[in-house]
C-alpha cells in the first residue's frame, strides 16, 4: 500500500471498483427478508384506474410535497423550516428511509458492499400504499428501520394520522413516476457537491463514529454514482429548485406562502391548475344564499345574480394577456400600466348563458358576442341546433358564458365547436356561477389548456343530473319562465 494511502485521491480511486447495487448481488440474493413488509397487491396504484380525487364525496385531500436532493443537501432542514412555518396545520413527515427493505441473511454478509442509494433498496410499493392511505384520510403505521441490523423493527412502528399536509422526503422520491404523480408540489434542494461532501464527512464522523476513509470510500463507490444516475436526472421533474438548501430563507418563505394559498383552495383547484374560484367573502356568500333561496322574488334573483356574474366576468378578464403601456397623467407624471387585450369576444350558450351578456358588455365596450344553442336530451343526448359566431373568432380570445356547469357534456360540445372554428384551446375561458365537480372533471380532462372561472363549486350531481345544492333552472328563474 502506498504511503499516501490516506489521501482523498487514493481513497476515492480505490473505491471506484466493482460494487453491488441495491438487491442485485450477482443474482445470488433474490428473496427479500421475511421481516420486510410489502404492500398488498391490491394497493398497487399502477394497477388501479380509480383515484380518490375522482370521487366528489371523497374527504379533503391533503397537500403532498415531495422534497429531494443529494446527500447532505439540506433536505431535512428545508422540511423542518416548512413544518415550523405551517404550525397551524396538521403535518406528517414521511422519510423514504423508513421504507428500506430488510436485508436477507445473504445480503447481511455483504452489508458493506450493499448499495443503499439504489432504487431497488427501497420498498416503493409500500411507500405508495402509505401515501395513498394518508391521502384517503386514514391513519398509517410507518415502519421503523434499524440501520445497525439493517432490518425493520418487528415490535415498533410510527403511527401517523389524517393530516392537511404530507411531506415526503428522500433522495429518490422523484425516481418512480407513480410516487411523483401523488405529489402536489415537487421541491429539489440543490447544494454544491463539495459542500454536501463536507457536510457528510462531518455528520458521519461526529454523529456515527466513522472514520474519514470509510466515509469517502462509501461516497465514491455508492453515493456519488447514485446521485449522477438517479438523483440529478430527477431534477427535471421539480416544480421548485432551492439553491443553497436551508440557507435560502427567501425561497422557503415563498414556498410556504404558496402552500398556504393552496390549502385555502378547493381540492379540484389543486388537481386542475386551470380551475379558478373567485375568493369567497361574506358578500359573495350572502349573494349565493339569496339566489339559492327557492322563494326569492324574480327581481331580487336577477339583481343578485347580475352582481355575482359581474364579479365572475371581471375575474375572467384578469386571465387575459396584456401588454405594458405608459401614459401621461394630468399632473404631467408618467404612469406605467397595462393595455387590455384587444382581440376578444364572448360566446353565450343559449339560453341561460345570455344572462351573462349584459355584465360582459358593461365591462367590455362594444364587444362582439356569438351564440351557441345545444339541445339537451337527458345526460348524454346533446345536439347542436344553432351557432352564430364572429367570422374572425379564430383570431380572438373567447369568454364562453354559461352560468351552471353540470355534467359538462354540453360545455364540451360548445368548446369542441370553438376549437373546430380555429380557436386555440388555451384562448378559451369558461365563465360560470356554479360548477359541479363532475362537470369540472369532464371538461378539464378533455380540455386541460382552457381555464374555468367560477364563483363556487357545489357538492355533486344527483341521480337526475341536477347540481346539488344548486340553484334550480337558472334560465327559467332569470327570465321569469319558471311559473
Amino acid at each position: 500500500m502506498p504511503e499516501d494511502s490516506t489521501s482523498i485521491d487514493y481513497v476515492m480511486e480505490k473505491a471506484s471498483g466493482p460494487h453491488f447495487s441495491g438487491l442485485r448481488l450477482d443474482g445470488l440474493l433474490s428473496s427479500p427478508s421475511k421481516s420486510s413488509v410489502s404492500s398488498p397487491s391490491h394497493f398497487r396504484l399502477s394497477n388501479s384506474s380509480f383515484s380518490a380525487t375522482d370521487d366528489p364525496a371523497a374527504p379533503n385531500q391533503p397537500f403532498v410535497i415531495g422534497v429531494t436532493g443529494g446527500t447532505a443537501s439540506g433536505k431535512t432542514t428545508v422540511c423542518d423550516m416548512i413544518i415550523q412555518q405551517l404550525h397551524d396545520h396538521r403535518i406528517v413527515l414521511v422519510n423514504q428511509d423508513s421504507f428500506y427493505r430488510g436485508l436477507t441473511s445473504e445480503e447481511q454478509e455483504h452489508a458493506q458492499e450493499y448499495n443503499f442509494d439504489h432504487p431497488d433498496a427501497f420498498d416503493t410499493e409500500q411507500l405508495l400504499h402509505c401515501i395513498n392511505t394518508l391521502k384517503s384520510g386514514q391513519p398509517y403505521q410507518i415502519p421503523i428501520y434499524d440501520f445497525k441490523t439493517h432490518q425493520r423493527k418487528l415490535d415498533a412502528f410510527r403511527q401517523v394520522n389524517a393530516c392537511d399536509v404530507i411531506i415526503l422526503e428522500g433522495i429518490l422520491v422523484f425516481h418512480d413516476s407513480r410516487v411523483r404523480d401523488l405529489m402536489n408540489m415537487k421541491i429539489f434542494v440543490d447544494t454544491d457537491a463539495d459542500v454536501r461532501l463536507a457536510r457528510r464527512i462531518r455528520r458521519d464522523t461526529v454523529e456515527r463514529g466513522r472514520d474519514v476513509d470509510s466515509v469517502l470510500e462509501q461516497y465514491a463507490k455508492f453515493v456519488k454514482p447514485a446521485f449522477d444516475d438517479f438523483v440529478l436526472p430527477s431534477k427535471k421533474y421539480a416544480d421548485v429548485i432551492i439553491p443553497r438548501g436551508g440557507d435560502n430563507h427567501v425561497a422557503v418563505d415563498l414556498i410556504v406562502q404558496h402552500i398556504h394559498t393552496k390549502l385555502g383552495q378547493h381540492d379540484l383547484c389543486k388537481i386542475y391548475p386551470n380551475v379558478f374560484v373567485i375568493e369567497s367573502t361574506f358578500q359573495i356568500r350572502g349573494m349565493h344564499t339569496l339566489i339559492r333561496e327557492k322563494d326569492i322574488s324574480k327581481h331580487d334573483f336577477v339583481f343578485y345574480s347580475d352582481r355575482l356574474i359581474r364579479l365572475v366576468v371581471e375575474h375572467g378578464l384578469g386571465h387575459l394577456p396584456f401588454t405594458e403601456k405608459q401614459v401621461v397623467t394630468p399632473t404631467g407624471s408618467v404612469y406605467s400600466g397595462v393595455d387590455f387585450c384587444k382581440k376578444l369576444c364572448g360566446v353565450s350558450v343559449i339560453r341561460s348563458g345570455e344572462s351573462m351578456e349584459n355584465a360582459l358588455r358593461a365591462c367590455c365596450k362594444g364587444i362582439k358576442i356569438g351564440k351557441i344553442l345545444i339541445h339537451r336530451d337527458g345526460d348524454n343526448g346533446m345536439q347542436l341546433i344553432y351557432e352564430k359566431l364572429p367570422s374572425d373568432i379564430s383570431e380572438r380570445h373567447v369568454l364562453l358564458l354559461d352560468p351552471v356547469l353540470g355534467t359538462g357534456n354540453s360545455a364540451n360540445q360548445a368548446i369542441e365547436l370553438l376549437i373546430q372554428k380555429g380557436v386555440p384551446e388555451a384562448h378559451i375561458i369558461f365563465l360560470n356561477l356554479i360548477s359541479a365537480p363532475e362537470g369540472i372533471h369532464c371538461v378539464c380532462k378533455r380540455f386541460p389548456k382552457l381555464k374555468i372561472v367560477t364563483s363556487e363549486i357545489d357538492q355533486c350531481l344527483n341521480e337526475e343530473f341536477r347540481v346539488i345544492p344548486g340553484l334550480g333552472e337558472f334560465g327559467d328563474r332569470y327570465f321569469g319562465t319558471d311559473e
